[in-house]
């Protein structure tokens, strides 16, 4: 049985941004060796374009299984590297010598943050792109307002991946929930785990930003 499928390249091209900020992140940021994150989103590429068209099969839930396996590494790295950056705030480092390579480190930081967890909102919430097109009408884990006020969507109405971007976008913005509620405790943790780690990034690296130019 095939179903309807999201339209596969702002995935790609987010997957991509991933990768692309991987390789510009300052070598004192990494976590990992340099070419293992981007070796996991290509990886991960194939594993989302490879399941188009989707299909109820075993294929489908191994290939979800990888790509959620990869999206949690991103997720990890991007706390981590956090955690990374607010040390070397505080030691002292060569991402902290200038402004302006400190707002460009905390920007690769924070944006990395945005995309990988909308890769999770996407993957998990209501047990996966698969499940939400086959419809299914129980519990949501994220709250859309489509989903909360149906009369105000087209009938049959789903999140697709760029409302999960938005969502992202959202929570690192405001470092809370906006218009999509988390009803699911997962779902809950992960928008507080994003908060953090945005208000961590914005508020210190700015503070010290403002610091070194004054």
């Amino acid at each position: 049985m095939s179903l309807p499928d999201d339209a596969l390249w702002p995935i790609l091209a987010a997957i991509v941004t991933v990768m692309v900020l991987s390789l510009l992140r300052p070598r004192e940021l990494l976590v990992l060796p340099a070419w293992v994150l981007p070796a996991g989103e290509v990886i991960l590429i194939f594993a989302v374009a490879a399941n188009r068209p989707r299909r109820l099969s075993r294929r489908a839930g191994l290939l979800r299984g990888l790509a959620m396996g990869i999206v949690a590494v991103l997720v990890a790295d991007a706390l981590l590297a956090t955690g990374l950056l607010v040390t070397a705030l505080i030691e002292g480092g060569q991402a902290t010598n200038s402004a302006t390579e400190l707002l460009t480190a905390g920007g690769i930081v924070w944006l990395t943050n945005v995309v990988a967890f909308a890769l999770l909102y996407w993957l998990v919430d209501g047990g996966g792109e698969l499940a939400r097109a086959r419809g299914g009408s129980g519990p949501v884990d994220l709250a859309f307002p489509q989903q909360l006020n149906p009369e105000l969507a087209p009938r049959g109405w789903r999140p697709r991946f760029i409302d999960y971007l938005y969502l992202g976008l959202t929570t690192s913005m405001a470092f809370s929930p906006t218009d999509v509620m988390p009803f699911a405790p997962w779902a809950k943790a992960a928008m507080g785990l994003q908060s953090s780690i945005s208000l961590a990034v914005l508020g210190l690296v700015v503070a010290r930003a403002v610091n070194v130019l004054s």
